[in-house]
């Protein structure tokens, strides 16, 4: 009798699960006008066909949730309009912000992925909370890791939030012209997950289990459009700016009143391609970058937050090895080096983007900007162009193609040195060919690439490739990589950490999900990495690092880590000072280092008012020790006041005759939305390891949808000797014209 029950249950639980794997709902046509009020009283939602029966994705991912969400959606010739319901156990809502695209983390939230092109890979995302704020955003490679979601992206639509008595309702408008997809589709991929803080509850409407992330696209069922869908004809977007204000350079006793005027237009090529337009672009409201510590001999790359670069940017940006060869990263257009080797701003001229689908299966992306000249930081016009071609392979892989060209546009005599016929720098071309892996459940991802450089006077050991493959399951993940990156290989417009390298990684992951008690997950994991210098010195080792580490995930959404890690490092291409202490003993060329240091790490519940991170390290740096503390602390005043803490402190002991440092970095920011158009922003950056103490405050109006009037703040300080470096003011406005 109980082995029969049990064939039963499983039996059940096989067809449930089944059922839910190949979920589907109509989207029926009307001509009947929506207000979007947040009530849902219009006869057609009656009629709609729901989207129900959500899952539990945490702290459990075998079971119905317990509270329940339910999605109906209609569409007439320009818009799609969707109405939720999401019910909960009170009223007690966290809402950390009103401010857009607000992160969904930690409060009460509703999110839906549209898979326009059903093919697993790119989708657009939209939210909402109780208080109807609202979020988009962009995924992309198939929502197998963070990189691949962008809250960048902006587009006009409209929604509202009503709460009652044990749940609340949404309702949505989104212009058809907001998305991209092919005219005459029937049916598009669909899924929504929704946070719930009270119950705690992580629900998604298809069964997502809980190794792979929650807007992962393997995951998804269908949407079918009542009547074919027509061609959308998207307006013709005009963002024109005027920037004003003062700057005030005090080290080198400068000061200007700049007067911008320039602006963006966007035009869209039948329904899935997008032809972006830029001229004399100005950044002055994008978010000031948070600062970090480095203690490596490498740089690091900052994330792309300005607006231009970001809708399609995976089309271009995701080729070769993220870390160590990354062959186009867009933060190298309009930046440059002076004479002095400092960083500086370099002006685009102006620049077009066009990018899409040109079918379900092959997309496009084609970029040209320009950049002017600065003769004295010997700094050169330059035309920048990349090309990128991608088509759809099998279920969800793809194969793309790459090509770069960064050229100077005149002849300049700072960039051919007659006494060294390396130094010439009058172009930087790279071609590349990646396959990316992504089977139909996400079991087995991957990359594979090969691309190779051409400049003046280099053409050997031009080459990077490299090699990922990763099994990733409920109880077990393997990943095998291998990178090499050629003496002479020159991305100019990409990201490379350095040359010369051949890099293996092996990372092994076991994963335990206890039945009962405080824990929802815990993972052993051991990651061994091995970096080869070919051409170096005997060709050896340069780097190895071995290190084992132990995670535990509690249900109330705590984390609690631990690690020891054992490094070995040759210091094969130059001296180099881990404090970077000025006029300090660099620990010297040709050195050997073998250390081992520790970690623990806990984080907290994401859903309390105060919310913090606390790490600590200790153990051998090079020939030193190293004690380490990181703090992040934020707080809320919901939904008006939101607080947030950075303290980062190294302790670094060396042996004499080499120098001792006490490295600090501290960055509170405080963030005030006093409505949901409204919003000031004041982030304090101080870095005695920069000799810099900057302060950023950012008020901005969205006086109308996507057009804002900014007023920016700038100041900073030197450490040592608080004085001032340099201090700005900024007016900006931008006002989004559809035609």
């Amino acid at each position: 009798m109980k082995n029969t029950l049990t064939l039963l249950y499983v039996a059940f639980f096989v067809v449930a699960y089944s059922a839910a794997q190949n979920k589907t709902f109509t989207v029926k046509y009307i001509n009947t006008p929506i207000k979007v009020d947040g009530t849902l009283d219009e006869t057609p939602w009656n009629s709609a066909e729901p989207a129900k029966d959500f899952w539990q994705y945490f702290p459990s991912d075998d079971r119905q949730a317990k509270q329940q969400a339910i999605i109906k959606m209609l569409f007439d010739d320009k818009t799609l309009y969707v109405g939720i319901k999401v019910n909960s156990s009170g009223k007690d809502y966290v809402i950390p912000s009103l401010r857009r695209d607000f992160r969904a983390g930690g409060s009460d939230n509703i999110t839906l992925m549209f898979d326009t092109f059903n093919d697993g890979n790119n989708a657009f995302l939209f939210g909402t909370n109780s208080y109807g704020v609202l979020r988009e955003a962009l995924v992309s490679g198939g929502g197998t890791n963070l990189r691949g979601f962008d809250t960048s992206w902006d587009t006009k639509w409209i929604g509202e939030s009503k709460v009652y008595d044990g749940y609340y309702i949404a309702e949505w408008a989104i212009p058809l012209s907001a998305f991209k997809y092919k005219e005459g589709e029937t049916k598009w991929r669909f899924n929504s997950y929704h946070f719930d803080t009270q119950d705690n509850e992580r629900n998604t409407w298809m069964n997502i289990p809980q190794n792979q992330f929650i807007f992962n696209l393997a995951y998804m069922g269908d949407m079918i459009f009542e009547k074919p869908l027509g061609k959308s004809k998207s307006p013709i977007s005009l963002i024109p700016y005027i920037n004003t204000g003062s700057f005030k350079d005090f080290e080198n006793n400068t000061s200007e009143t700049p007067f911008k005027v320039g602006g963006d237009a966007k035009f869209t090529i039948g329904n899935s391609l997008n032809l972006d337009v830029t001229f004399n672009p100005d950044f002055s409201q994008v978010e000031v970058d948070q600062q970090v510590t480095n203690l490596t001999r490498f740089s690091i790359a900052l994330p792309e937050r300005r607006q231009f670069f970001v809708e399609n940017s995976d089309l271009f940006g995701d080729f070769g090895d993220n870390r160590d060869s990354r062959t186009f990263f867009s933060r190298r257009i309009g930046i440059a080096e002076d004479v002095d080797g400092n960083t500086i701003e370099n002006d685009i001229i102006a620049g077009a983007r066009l990018s899409g689908k040109l079918n379900n299966n092959f997309r496009v992306g084609l970029l040209n900007i320009q950049t002017e000249e600065d003769e004295l930081n010997e700094i050169a016009a330059t035309n920048n162009t990349v090309l990128a071609l991608q088509h759809k392979l099998f279920s969800r892989s793809n194969l793309s193609f790459l090509f770069i060209n960064k050229q100077a546009t005149k002849d300049y005599d700072f960039l051919n040195d007659d006494d060294d016929e390396d130094d010439n720098n009058t172009y930087n071309r790279v071609i590349g060919l990646d396959y990316n892996l992504a089977s139909r459940d996400n079991t087995w991802t991957g990359k594979y690439f090969i691309h190779k450089s051409f400049s003046p006077n280099l053409n050997d050991n031009d080459y990077s490739l490299g090699h990922s493959t990763q099994y990733n399951s409920r109880f077990f993940n393997a990943r095998l990589s291998n990178v090499y990156v050629g003496e002479d290989f020159n991305s100019e417009l990409g990201f490379v950490r350095r040359t010369d390298i051949f890099k293996a990684v092996l990372d092994l992951e076991l994963n335990f999900w206890p039945k009962k008690g405080s824990f929802n997950r815990h993972s052993l994991s051991f990651l061994p990495i091995v970096i080869l210098s070919p051409n170096g010195l005997n060709g050896g080792v340069t780097d190895r690092l071995n290190v084992l580490r132990w995670q535990s995930n509690f249900k109330n959404q705590a984390q609690l880590s631990a690690r020891i890690a054992h490094r070995y490092t040759f210091l094969f291409d130059r001296d180099f000072d881990p404090t970077s202490t000025d006029d300090a003993l660099a620990l010297p060329l040709g050195s050997k280092y073998d250390y081992t240091d520790f970690q623990v790490e806990y984080q907290s519940d994401m859903r309390k008012k105060l919310f913090y991170t606390l790490e600590t390290s200790y153990g051998d740096f090079y020939n030193g020790t190293k004690f380490s503390f990181e703090g992040q602390f934020r707080y809320r005043v919901q939904p008006y006041f939101f607080a947030s803490a950075q303290v980062n402190y190294d302790q670094i002991d060396l042996p004499n005759p080499f120098p001792d440092a006490s490295i600090w970095l501290i960055g509170p920011r405080f963030d005030v939305t006093f409505n949901k158009k409204i919003f000031w922003t004041t982030f304090v950056q101080y870095s005695n390891q920069r000799d810099n103490l900057g302060v950023n405050a950012r008020l901005q109006w969205r006086f109308k949808p996507l057009s804002d009037l900014f007023i920016v703040y700038n100041d900073n300080y030197f450490v040592n000797e608080f004085s001032p470096r340099s201090r700005s003011l900024a007016l900006k406005l931008t006002y989004w014209l559809s035609i």
